[in-house]
């Protein structure tokens, strides 16, 4: 099969840092070429692939200091995706919405995964316009507030299985933190889980600048408290270490979370997760097996304690069971060839 996989712009594939979108369109897309597919990725000009590259931008454009239009290195990869797209026989996107009028001639050769909220109140009536545009959640909770949209299914997110080593015997005696600094990621709640535990809490966590002030005023003021160590964004060499040594990842989201890839990541290297029962999280995490599943400070302490009992070997055999980079391939293989049915029986 010859798959297009067009990937946003803002981080390389795979990103650098922090980049949840752009690593999973890495996963898949050296999966589909392990299986044997022919797959060109559409993405910025550092990006690293066993694909077919063709460049939209020199480099990734938050890392780019002399860009001043991030929408003009956009704008051509939208212009050079449709120049090829009768080369393919499917136009994968994983850039939320910017494409759906150029490419709403072609809507049944495209599939979209939307990785992003869909509470917006925006959005409701964008995607019905758009009603013909198939489309691919990445949770069954994101897509609740569209629930009239052209869904094909729901994909959940998978790992290569070498990215996140399983470590049976964690070594550093501390929990982690790992994500954005922003109230929704509720890293101010992790601090008061760790401070009334009296125990260590590493925080691994990128600042957009959107969110400096919510840094500089609400968590700044927290990192004095003993036992907490702001590490700041960790790369991706570093990322199986600070997770595999913690002793759980704590996740107290204060948002409707779409999927939450941290948590698989954590679950890859045998660590739990305990976390608050938003968005999509009760789909990832099971109650007592591979985490705790908390709705209060003081529930979150009593896992805490709870978290170190929990068996390494079977967290890291469900996550091979459920969120295998295999798995997610072998999942849109399914609904590329749903996409060719439906196109044949359209043109019969």
């Amino acid at each position: 099969m010859k798959i297009a996989q067009i990937a946003p712009l803002a981080e390389s594939v795979p990103p650098k840092l922090y980049g949840g979108t752009e690593r999973v369109v890495s996963y898949l897309t050296e999966e589909l070429v392990r299986l044997g597919h022919d797959v060109t990725l559409f993405a910025s000009g550092d990006s690293e692939t066993s694909a077919e590259l063709l460049a939209c931008a020199p480099r990734a454009l938050r890392l780019d200091a002399a860009l001043k239009d991030p929408l003009a290195p956009q704008a051509r990869q939208l212009d050079l995706v449709y120049r090829h797209a009768h080369e393919f026989d499917v136009l994968h996107f994983h850039i939320a919405h910017l494409h759906l009028p150029l490419f709403r001639p072609l809507a049944r050769k495209t599939v979209t995964t939307l990785h992003g909220r869909l509470d917006l109140p925006e959005l409701a009536p964008l995607y019905r316009e758009f009603a013909d545009m198939p489309l691919v959640s990445i949770s069954n909770a994101q897509r609740r507030p569209l629930a009239f949209a052209n869904w094909m299914g729901t994909v959940y997110h998978g790992l290569a299985r070498e990215v996140c080593p399983f470590n049976p015997a964690p070594r550093g005696g501390y929990f982690a933190f790992l994500g954005r600094v922003s109230p929704e990621k509720g890293l101010d709640r992790a601090i008061e889980i760790a401070r009334r535990a009296g125990a260590r809490l590493r925080i691994a966590a990128k600042i957009d600048p959107g969110d400096e002030e919510y840094f500089h005023a609400r968590i700044v003021p927290l990192l004095g408290e003993p036992g907490i160590e702001f590490v700041g964004e960790v790369s991706e060499e570093l990322k199986p270490s600070f997770l595999g040594n913690a002793t759980a990842l704590l996740f107290p989201i204060d948002w409707p979370e779409p999927f939450g890839l941290a948590m698989i990541e954590a679950m890859s290297c045998g660590t739990p997760v305990i976390a608050w029962p938003d968005g999509a999280v009760p789909e990832v995490v099971e109650h007592g097996l591979t985490g705790f599943i908390v709705d209060s400070i003081d529930d979150a302490l009593a896992a805490l304690n709870d978290a170190g009992c929990l068996d390494r070997l079977r967290v890291r055999a469900r996550f091979e069971e459920r969120f295998s980079a295999t798995r997610m391939a072998r999942d849109y293989l399914a609904l590329y060839r749903a996409l060719g049915r439906r196109r044949a029986i359209a043109a019969a």
